[in-house]
């Protein structure tokens, strides 16, 4: 029965072992899959849709191959159809039967002066990220559903033609270690039963002899202790052939064991059933995105990219002041500041540029929450320049799918501001129409206020609604009102007058929502002060004012002149019935005109 049982237990660990090693060679299926995209190759750019994408799940390495340059982004698949949607394009998709198709999908909306033909889709402000080659390019990505691929040239020749996507496919094989492993300890309990067997015929075949009878007790005597002496030795030398016996099957059993360990050698960790991970407690969420929420316009890592890209053009443009390269990446405020200030160095050669804007460390990222144009972006950056520490915040906005970010409103932050608390780069704000009648003032009424105050102080209707004790730029506006009073009466006194006011710039305030229902608000206002004489006889030199007289071209004027200075100042305003008051938060002042007075 034990030869049996042995050879019951060979088969079994046969077939085990065999179909372990089967799974992992022929049983085995391919450790990819790919799809080929054949276009025609008659439009500059090609859609690659997130379905096609996600048609098989897992990461995706994506091939192009063309005659030239070869052009790869990828974003969401609403921005890149609104980039594309001035222009003919073939777009790849797939079906309900999960076919792909192809179709060239034509313009949605009217060209405009800015979507000429030809446009390049390199740099574009809309890309999560982008990649260049020459001849054929290839990256692995893993995008959602919702994100697709933009394929191009160079914006003017047909899109590359040859396109192919590889999927990795899970050829693991989970269960060929346990039955090689279980294969070889069946295997080895089948040898045990065998040798069990072998020893079990060969005691059943030694003859059996009747036992001697007992002799009767006598005296020990040297002939009978010699004889029992050699008994002795006869049993001790049964013993020691027994353990050669054992000794052997020992032996024996060895071989059973290399070959499971032999045929383990060649398993990897896919080989085994990968055991389920035991949940762990996930963070509760401290922000909750209301439900049909639009996305961020911005993730955080193109935030960064966008003030990088924004830094070095108008790096490059204070170099060479040059106000059209300026223009790229600025507007409104912060570009008619520049402007100002290219007109001045260029006349007056020791004039300082304005401070440059950093690139790098962006602390804090707040993008609008839209899925349309124009989208606005907040950002704070840290100067890396440990001898000129700043901390610059700036609203930047796009107009367009095919315009980049423009940087509207850039000032200092103080190192005493205290931020209001705002929500991640992932969840975004939305903004805050001017007219918004949810805050204890309305986004297009701050900047007029501001100015009264600055025009009547305390007496000003505003000024409760302000903290205007710890207002920074309040005061400098103030000491600079007396410093320059002071410079006229002693050149002019009695025969000249100054007189100041402010007022609301006219550049459209830019108002993102805070957590708690507050905002952070941008505003231009403008101060002006207007130097006149005082009587027909006198006249207003302007021998230690070079700015002036650059910008008005002349060095004196019996009419007296009026200079403009541009504040771009950030405040966060509370929330309607709040107990709070409008904080200054930061701001840029700087020359802005200068006229004769008429």
């Amino acid at each position: 029965m034990r030869f049996v049982w042995a050879v019951v237990a060979f088969v079994i660990a046969a077939v085990m072992i065999g179909a372990g090693i089967a799974q992992r060679t022929v049983f085995q299926g391919p450790s990819e899959t790919s799809a080929t995209v054949q276009t025609e190759g008659t439009t500059a750019y090609t859609l690659l849709d997130g379905s096609v994408l996600n048609s098989i799940p897992g990461a995706q390495t994506l091939r192009v191959e063309g005659d030239g340059a070869v052009f790869v982004s990828y974003g969401r698949t609403a921005d890149v159809k609104a980039w594309l949607a001035d222009v003919p394009y073939t777009a790849v998709t797939v079906d309900g039967a999960g076919v792909v198709q192809t179709a060239v999908a034509q313009p949605t909306v009217t060209p405009t002066s800015t979507a000429a033909a030809g446009r390049s889709p390199v740099d574009s402000d809309l890309w999560l990220d982008e990649f260049e080659q020459t001849g054929t390019l290839s990256t692995t990505l893993q995008l959602p559903r919702d994100m697709s691929v933009l394929i191009a040239s160079d914006g003017t020749a047909p899109a590359p033609a040859n396109v192919s996507v590889t999927w990795p496919i899970d050829d693991s094989t989970p269960w060929a270690g346990p039955l090689i492993v279980g294969g070889g300890i069946v295997l080895l309990i089948g040898l045990v039963l065998y040798l069990l067997g072998i020893r079990h015929v060969r005691r059943s075949r030694r003859p059996r002899r009747k036992g001697l009878p007992l002799p009767v007790t006598e005296p020990i005597s040297t002939v009978g202790g010699d004889a029992e002496a050699k008994g002795v030795i006869s049993a001790s030398a049964g013993r020691r052939g027994s353990r050669v016996r054992g000794g052997r099957r020992a032996l024996i059993a060895v071989p059973a064991l290399g070959v499971s360990a032999a045929l383990l050698a060649g398993c990897s960790a896919d080989a085994w059933p990968q055991l389920a991970a035991s949940e762990s407690p996930s963070p509760t969420p401290t922000v909750i995105v209301p439900e049909g929420q639009f996305p961020p316009a911005v993730t955080e890592a193109q935030a960064q990219r966008i003030v990088s890209r924004l830094s070095s053009t108008v790096a490059q443009a204070d170099a060479a002041l040059d106000a059209t390269a300026a223009a790229e990446r600025l507007s409104g405020p912060a570009l008619a500041e520049r402007e100002t200030n290219y007109k001045l160095r260029a006349a007056i050669s020791d004039r300082p540029a304005l401070p440059a804007i950093p690139a790098e460390p962006v602390q804090i990222v707040l993008p609008q929450t839209t899925g349309t144009w124009p989208r606005s972006l907040m950002t704070v950056v840290e100067s890396a320049d440990a001898a000129t520490p700043t901390t610059t915040i700036m609203m930047m906005t796009q107009q367009t799918p095919w315009d980049e970010y423009k940087a509207s409103y850039v000032g200092n932050l103080e190192a005493s501001t205290n931020l209001p608390e705002l929500a991640a780069p992932y969840v975004g704000a939305t903004q805050v129409p001017p007219d918004s009648s949810f805050l204890v003032l309305a986004p297009e009424k701050v900047a007029a206020a501001y100015a009264d105050i600055i025009n009547n102080g305390t007496n000003s209707a505003s000024a409760p609604l302000f903290d205007t004790a710890n207002d920074l730029l309040l005061s400098a506006i103030q000491d600079n009102k007396t410093k320059r009073t002071d410079e006229l009466n002693q050149t002019g006194a009695g025969t000249a007058e100054i007189s100041f006011s402010a007022s609301a710039g006219p550049a459209t305030p830019i108002a993102l929502a805070t957590l708690d229902t507050g905002a952070i608000v941008a505003v231009n206002v403008y101060e002006s002060d207007t130097a006149k004489p005082t009587n027909t006889d006198a006249v207003i030199k302007l021998d230690n004012n070079p700015a002036v007289k650059a910008l008005t071209g002349v060095d004196q004027s019996a009419t007296g002149f009026t200079t403009t200075y541009s504040d771009q100042v950030f405040f966060y305003v509370p929330s309607q019935g709040s107990d709070d008051q409008i904080r200054l938060l930061g701001y840029r002042s700087s020359l802005l005109e200068a006229k004769v007075s008429p």
